[in-house]
């Protein structure tokens, strides 16, 4: 029943921060510090999970070579413009490889 709860009020939680956008008005929106703040968080949620999910090992970091050198490659991906889905393989190829040279 408390996860039922917890999922109720998750989405009227999620409802209401989608009507909240929604409903503010003009002016809100147009101010400067407010845009700036939203284009910026994004980026930093971004950062913070792809941090987390490349050092992360269950509730330690860990530095994994295969992995790292993975995101390496997929940043060089990104910076060459490459698709997405070549930015997943890129990375994915490149961990799959080293772990099967025996790095990380």
């Amino acid at each position: 029943m408390t996860l039922w709860i917890a999922l109720i009020a998750t989405a009227a939680g999620c409802y209401l921060l989608k009507y909240a956008g929604l409903a503010a008005p003009r002016r809100l929106l147009d101010n400067p510090w407010l845009q700036r703040f939203a284009l910026a968080v994004p980026v930093a949620l971004l950062a913070a999970l792809i941090a987390v999910q490349a050092l992360g090992d269950g509730q330690s970091l860990n530095w994994d070579t295969a992995r790292m050198a993975g995101v390496g490659a997929a940043l060089l991906a990104l910076v060459l413009r490459a698709p997405f889905l070549v930015v997943v393989v890129a990375a994915a190829g490149t961990t799959a490889a080293l772990r099967a040279l025996g790095v990380g």
